[in-house]
């Protein structure tokens, strides 16, 4: 409730998230947020851990205040990610905001060090602790501060599709971990000469490592290029086959350049009897279909065929089935048959998994033999690609 209330207060226009200035509008108040509210934890932990003599509540204050630096590179990465493109960056700035969320995945990693260190060193040379009740209610309350954080950076997070606040969210829920048990521990230790607050300490930072590290691997996927999802690949099929003209879409390769906004090619098969002014217009149009309805920038590439002949059409159907044999998660594209002096030759391409464990010329071979039961000597000339999607 109280984050509607904030969200609708401070970011205008806030029921269009997809829109790019509402979106850096959502991003930049989270980051504000996460500033005002981990420097009064802060300050608040800081001053209980120098009042009890708790190293591990002050380094739990620090790990507060090394969030409020990462809401500052939260916000900074949205605003820089908002540029418009130039002519340094002829494609936006928006993998700005991976950085922002790397750059927070090591600040997490950095700090889960610190309190590992601080943990064991309190293993081998534990301290007395000297928590008043008072004390100890305020850090409770604090939890409540760091579980209201958690769920507003992921309800914004979500909201927007933004990697580098759903980081923010899961950090919030590491640190009331970490508080937790930080807090059982100097509980018990009143009632023990074990060394309760090393041991728990040692725990809540490995638990801060695994979860800087899965933050880490998941910002830096899409800096080095990984596949789009299902979605965003099956919405993009089904509307260009809803385009005048294009019976067939394939080779599909789309690039990230920050979340909504992709830059995509693919083939799209038009009936070769069709002009070449005809096919450029029919084709042009549809990019331009797909760049409104889709944060997609287009360009498709021209596969003629024909879709009436029947003799190509047959020829298609039995490589079809000769490559489904030998594989069916093959796929045949680019088909072309032409006649050489009454002997028939087949080119196209084979779309095949990475890493396969037969080589190109194996697979020719197979499927050379394969397409005997139609042609006492077949010509085959294959390409093989793979997919991007």
């Amino acid at each position: 409730m109280l984050t509607k209330l904030l969200i609708k207060l401070f970011v205008p226009g806030c029921e269009k998230p997809e829109d790019p200035s509402v979106r850096t509008a959502y991003g930049i108040f989270s980051g504000y947020v996460g500033i005002i509210v981990n420097i009064l934890l802060f300050l608040l932990k800081f001053t209980t851990g120098l009042l009890s003599g708790s190293v591990a509540i002050a380094t739990d204050a620090v790990n507060n205040l090394s969030d409020a630096g990462s809401s500052v590179v939260t916000v900074f990465g949205f605003k820089l990610s908002s540029k418009p493109a130039d002519s340094d960056h002829p494609f936006g700035h928006g993998r700005i905001e991976y950085i922002a969320g790397v750059i927070v995945s090591v600040i997490i990693i950095a700090m889960g060090l610190d309190f590992l260190k601080e943990a064991v060193l309190r293993i081998i040379t534990p301290e007395p602790v000297r928590m008043k009740p008072v004390l100890i209610w305020l850090i409770a309350g604090s939890l409540l501060f760091k579980l209201w954080l958690f769920f507003f950076y992921r309800y914004v997070g979500k909201k927007i599709n933004s990697e580098a606040v759903l980081a923010a969210s899961f950090d919030s829920l590491s640190d009331m971990i970490g508080t937790s048990v930080i807090l059982a521990a100097v509980i018990a230790s009143k009632f023990t000469n074990f060394p309760i607050d090393g041991c728990a300490g040692t725990l809540a930072s490995l638990l801060v490592l695994v979860g800087g590290g899965k933050i880490l691997r998941d910002t830096i996927n899409p800096l080095l290029g990984e596949p789009p999802g299902k979605e965003i690949v099956q919405e993009l099929q089904a509307r260009l086959l809803e385009c005048h003209g294009i019976k067939g879409v394939h080779d599909i390769i789309i690039h990230n350049y920050g979340p909504n906004q992709y830059f995509a090619t693919a083939h799209a098969e038009v009936d070769m009897k069709d002009d070449i002014l005809t096919v450029h217009d029919m084709l042009e149009c549809a990019e331009v279909e797909i760049g409104k309805k889709m944060p997609i920038h287009l360009l498709l590439h021209c596969d003629p065929y024909s879709p009436a002949d029947p003799e190509v059409k047959e020829w298609r159907v039995r490589m079809e089935d000769v490559v489904a044999n030998f594989d069916p998660k093959f796929k045949v594209y680019d088909f072309r048959m032409k006649k050489d002096e009454g002997k028939i030759i087949l080119s196209y391409h084979v779309l095949m998994p990475r890493n396969y464990h037969i080589s190109y010329d194996a697979i020719h071979g197979i499927l050379t033999d394969g397409m005997k039961k139609y042609q006492p000597s077949p010509e085959l000339k294959i390409e093989f690609i793979h997919s991007y999607i």
